[in-house]
This record gives C-alpha cells, sequence and structure tokens, in this order.
C-alpha cells in the first residue's frame, strides 16, 4: 500500500464512524423529540425535530463520500452500533434540561470528531471531503450554540 492508499484507507474509516456517530445521534435527537416534556416541551420538540432533521440529512452526505472514496459504508444497525462514539440513551424519563445537555455535549463531541476527520481528508488529498467538513462543522457548532443558549 502507498502512503495515499493508507491515508484514504484512515480516512474512509473515519467517514464511517462519523457516520455511526451521524446515526447515533439522529436517533437520540428523535428519542428526545418524542419523549421530552415540561413547560418548554413545544419548543423542545420543534427543535429536537430540527435538529434530527439535519442530522440524518447529513448522513447520506458522508456515506457518498465513503463510497467515492472507492470503500463501502456501513450495512446494518449493528455496524452502526459497532462503530459510534455517541452513547446511546434509553431512559424515556430523563428531564428536558438533561436532554439539552446531553445533545449539547454530543454535538461538541461531533465537532471534535470532525475535525479529526479534516486532517485526515487533507492528508489522503480529498478536499471535496475537506471542504464539505467546513459546512458539517458549523452545522454542529450552531446546534452547540442552541442547546448551549437554553441552559440556565
Amino acid at each position: 500500500m502507498t502512503k495515499t492508499d493508507n491515508a484514504t484507507k484512515a480516512l474512509v474509516d473515519n467517514l464511517n464512524t462519523l457516520l455511526a456517530d451521524y446515526f447515533a445521534l439522529y436517533l437520540k435527537t428523535k428519542n428526545f423529540h418524542w419523549h421530552v416534556r415540561g413547560p418548554q416541551f413545544r419548543d423542545l420538540h420543534l427543535l429536537f425535530d430540527e435538529q434530527a432533521a439535519e442530522l440524518f440529512a447529513l448522513t447520506d452526505l458522508i456515506a457518498e463520500r465513503v463510497r467515492k472514496n472507492g470503500a463501502a459504508t456501513l450495512t446494518s444497525i449493528g455496524a452502526i452500533a459497532d462503530k459510534a462514539r455517541i452513547k446511546p440513551q434509553d431512559d424515556a424519563t430523563l428531564p428536558a434540561e438533561a436532554m439539552i445537555a446531553e445533545l449539547r455535549d454530543d454535538n461538541a463531541a461531533l465537532i471534535t470528531a470532525l475535525r479529526e476527520t479534516k486532517a485526515l481528508a487533507g492528508a489522503a488529498g480529498d478536499n471535496a471531503t475537506d471542504g464539505a467538513i467546513d459546512d458539517w462543522t458549523d452545522q454542529a457548532q450552531q446546534r452547540v450554540w442552541f442547546l448551549s443558549s437554553l441552559i440556565a
């Protein structure tokens, strides 16, 4: 394998991990959308749904970057569970403020992961992925900002 082949392999492995993270965060955000309650119900219900839609939309773009680099994407829920760094939250009674804080922290972790992926894209010479990550990072930063603004 050449240096470029190794760099591309590292990039697609990282992209698949990022893809798993996006699916895991999408599902967690939808979970909170379905289970939020309290005085901020309507606003949070809508915000979580908007953020979930944004996350889900990016899954296809990430998967297509993997395919354009000549590799296979994740193929199952099990593959997502094996690679995701975003931890599931199965507590349907979690208070709204705890939901907000968890999503804020998960999105902040996603920003760190995106920066790692950007570095790998640069090393692999994948300018398209490198450029796309700037938009993905901006979206994650906006989610963190919105969620942080809700916590007193």
